[in-house]
């Protein structure tokens, strides 16, 4: 049921169906649903991604404005929303282009209850009215309907029209389980409503008129300059995905609105990434689909690759970046709360891994499916691939599937970095929460792992990571998890500098459009279909994060340019975030195994937002200034609503609206950060001198400020303080430690 109390209130008016153009007002379960008609082709349209031609624009994660077009037999319809309070919006529609006599088009506002109780329209007033317990809620519109018909649901309504027509009279109503206020696109080409909840008949009425004649607010846009848009699209990928799922009583963020895949689905990485994802606007967002994913959670210990309405592959698990993801989410939010409540979850699915799938008891992990459950492909080889999350792989091509240990005869490279890394995360978080035990644990499991995947998951001949066969020698064919091991750490050095030799080969990785699931010089790569030579966001995001963790700065930021690229040559005119790209063309949709608006390929702008402002697993809170005019923000931090802007390349970085840093150092500040009397990051190597400045502070303040442990002086500026940082070539410690006054006044607490 489309009904829920406890969603949180600025979310509870909201795109919660699996109509775009509906909006829902949870608590009570009123939907508003936008019904089209065309004469010329005899059709109802109920604005439906599977079936119609939709193209999602912008949309706030809290709904406060949301925008699409959609075309219906040669109409194409722009409709939008706002919201003037949490219980109120008003929404418009405008012909922008017609199929036919606008007389014959019709656009129909519907009204109905998820309880079936009755809606009563009163023309004379103009307000369609429904009482939901002791609340009401009044719906109005800016020019009275041609005509108002009732339904006993929508479909009954779409029937109506499409058996008989615009001229039929006879359903014509004032009560009814839906009331349907019809206009045409001749009468009204442009038009508006409005609807409003209040605990009285009268307020209602009052707040929707009163919402009607609003102005609109300011169009959205919270990124220009520099990877312009990138965070405005993660933004409005989210927000689209995040659904409620009515089987579990639960919001979330679907892998995509548009597959039809049952009543709900959830692949556990995916949920993670959206998890990451949601988690740069929203917190509690991120915390509804981490728990998500990890409902997943089975009495053997590990974590369903996926649960979905119509089957459950326990058997099998995906590879565990949920630490990853959790302590990232930690790194931004600052929240305790998100390690306590998923630490269990993940400490038994690392354990699990360990258990299950090293069937040699060599330290080294290969895919497998267990003899538990009834999912699809179970005790296949098929579903043994599953595991890695990249089912038709060429790099799984010479792996032989043994019913015995129920793995693949391979040791998978990309499966082992990624336990490694969770094993890392473990420890990380376990020293958190105060579980040194546990983080002894989880260091010596990730220490023992790198070291493994160094020795033995190094093929010297090609001086690159491979697959290998746990009795034999390196699989042929690579794909991009040969960069994994600067992911989890496992390369030395000498092993990272030859791996970017295969980054940098155009016969190999390289090239307009990166990184190919399959070398250009691989048989697999012309096959072009789905794992064999497309570009997946998800693998670009960790090679990116391996990258920069190698401190290969240039490398990483050549990828995330052109993985922005990428994302931006489908997503600015036709609003396609798609699943997997072609290596080649760049295109998306050239072939039909992939979704148009998937929820990880707003990884690819994320790598861009990262690239000036990040929380990274190893160096915190990061502003990186570029020297290009950046405006980007609201973004979440511990501190609370970031934004970050460079103009005359000084970057400012501003939370809930005050200025917090300025510098005008070309380069990073990294391990950012602000608390209990102490400013502190790790700057960056310079070419030239620069300063940085904390505003809100007197330099009476200062207690004492030290650069890499020497006292540096602080002088007053018209911002607060500012310190100058002379040349260095190597990365400086700054401190700055403040009295209890000049604490709060950096903190924003005065």
């Amino acid at each position: 049921m489309l009904q829920h109390t406890t969603i949180p209130l600025k979310r509870a008016w909201n795109t919660w169906s699996d109509r775009p153009a509906e909006m829902v007002f949870l608590p009570l379960g009123v939907r508003i649903t936008p019904i089209l008609y065309s004469t010329r082709s005899r059709t109802t349209s109920a604005i439906e991604p599977r079936r119609d031609k939709v193209r999602l624009g912008h949309h706030a994660i809290d709904g406060s404005r949301i925008e699409l077009e959609t075309d219906h037999s040669g109409t194409t319809i722009a409709f939008s929303t706002e919201k003037s309070d949490p219980f109120a919006i008003r929404g418009s529609w405008e012909g922008k282009a017609s199929g036919e006599w606008g007389l014959r088009f019709w656009v129909t506002i519907a009204i109905s209850a998820e309880g079936g109780e009755t809606i009563r329209y009163d023309a004379e007033k103009g307000i369609a009215l429904v009482k939901i317990g002791t609340r009401f809620v009044a719906v109005t519109s800016a020019e009275a309907p041609v005509q108002v018909t009732g339904h006993e649901t929508i479909e009954t309504l779409r029937t109506d029209f499409e058996k008989n027509g615009y001229f039929y009279l006879a359903s014509r109503s004032d009560h009814a389980p839906v009331i349907a206020m019809r206009f045409n696109l001749e009468m009204m080409r442009r038009g508006a409503y409005a609807a409003a909840v209040a605990d009285s008949a009268e307020l209602a009425i009052e707040k929707a008129r009163a919402s009607l004649i609003k102005d609109v607010p300011a169009e959205l846009g919270s990124h220009t300059g520099t990877y312009e848009d990138a965070l405005d699209a993660i933004r409005d990928v989210v927000a689209w995905n995040t659904v409620w799922d009515e089987t579990n009583a639960r919001p979330y963020t679907a892998v995509t609105r548009i597959w039809n895949l049952g009543k709900f689905a959830v692949w556990y990485n995916d949920q993670t990434f959206a998890a990451l994802l949601g988690g740069l606007f929203d917190a509690d967002l991120a915390r509804e689909n981490l728990m998500t994913a990890l409902a997943g959670v089975t009495p053997q210990g590990n974590i369903a690759c996926i649960i979905t309405s119509n089957d459950a592959w326990v058997d099998r698990s995906q590879p565990p970046y949920g630490a990853l993801v959790v302590w990232q989410l930690y790194q931004r939010t600052g929240e305790r709360s998100l390690l306590e409540t998923s630490y269990e979850a993940l400490v038994r699915n690392q354990r699990w891994w360990r258990d299950n799938r090293d069937p040699d008891d060599a330290g080294l992990l290969s895919c497998g499916t267990s003899d538990v459950g009834d999912g699809l492909y179970k005790g296949s080889a098929f579903g043994a691939r599953n595991e890695t999350g990249m089912d038709n792989s060429a790099t799984h091509d010479e792996a032989v599937y043994d019913p015995g240990t129920r793995t693949l005869s391979t040791f998978d490279l990309g499966l082992n970095c990624a336990a490694a890394l969770d094993a890392e995360m473990l420890a990380k978080i376990a020293g958190v929460l105060g579980r040194h035990e546990d983080a002894r644990e989880f260091e010596a499991i990730a220490n023992r792992s790198r070291n493994l995947i160094s020795e033995e998951l190094w093929d010297e001949s090609r001086g690159i990571f491979a697959n290998r066969q746990r009795k034999g020698g390196f699989v042929r064919s690579l794909s991009p998890t040969s960069f994994y091991p600067l992911l989890c750490g496992a390369a030395k050095q000498e092993q990272a500098v030859r791996l970017l030799e295969h980054l940098n080969d155009e016969n190999s990785f390289a090239g307009a459009f990166v990184l190919p699931n399959a070398t250009r010089n691989d048989p697999a790569f012309a096959e072009n279909v789905y794992w064999r030579g497309r570009i997946w966001p998800n693998v670009n995001y960790m090679v990116w994060l391996g990258l920069r963790r190698y401190g290969f700065t240039t490398e990483a930021s050549r990828l995330a340019g052109q993985s922005y690229d990428l994302f931006m040559k489908s997503w600015r005119e036709d609003r396609i975030a798609a699943e997997n790209y072609n290596a080649v063309t760049g295109e998306a949709m050239d072939q039909g195994d992939t979704d148009p608006f998937y929820i990880w390929a707003a990884l690819l702008p994320l790598m861009a937002v990262g690239e000036l402002c990040d929380f990274d697993p190893w160096k915190g809170w990061t502003l990186t200034n570029v020297g290009r005019d950046v405006t980007m923000g609201p973004m979440l931090s511990a501190a609370g609503h970031l934004h970050v802007t460079i103009e005359h390349a000084v970057l400012k970085a501003s939370v809930n609206g005050r200025l917090l840093i300025s510098t005008d150092i070309r380069g990073t500040l990294s391990k950012i950060i602000i608390q209990n009397g102490q400013f502190s990051c790790l700057v960056d190597p310079l070419d030239v001198k620069g300063f940085i400045t904390l505003a809100g502070v007197n330099s009476a303040d200062v207690v004492t400020a030290r650069l890499n442990g020497e006292e540096i002086i602080s002088t007053a500026c018209a911002e607060g303080i500012r310190l100058d940082i002379p040349q260095g070539n190597q990365p400086r410690q700054l401190d700055v430690y403040l009295s209890s006054i000049g604490a709060a006044l950096a903190q924003g607490k005065t």
